[in-house]
């Protein structure tokens, strides 16, 4: 078992939560207003006067064989809406309840 985390542009929330169904991926805790800066071009998402937008961050644990499809699929969104910004994390699940 694997998790991603994923930390977004608020403009996707839908979008991703839809990806994942896509999948049959029914679990994941989603963060609302999540500050945070791109680690490449990235405009600050601060929810502030200078920098208004702001970011989500979902968590999900799914099956290692359906990562790659959603690491792909979330790559063809990223590259779809790069102003937007969208990063992705694979990170091993050792344990769960």
């Amino acid at each position: 078992m694997k998790a991603i985390f994923v930390a977004y542009n608020q403009a996707y929330n839908q979008e991703i939560v839809e990806l994942l169904a896509g999948f049959g991926q029914r679990g994941y805790t989603v963060w609302e207003q999540v500050g945070g800066r791109g680690t490449v071009d990235g405009e600050p998402h601060l929810g502030n006067h200078a920098w208004p937008t702001q970011n989500h961050a979902l968590f999900t644990a799914l099956e290692d064989a359906l990562v790659p499809k959603v690491m792909d699929a979330l790559r063809a969104t990223d590259a779809a809406n790069k102003d937007l910004g969208l990063r992705a994390y694979v990170l091993p699940v050792e344990d769960a309840l």
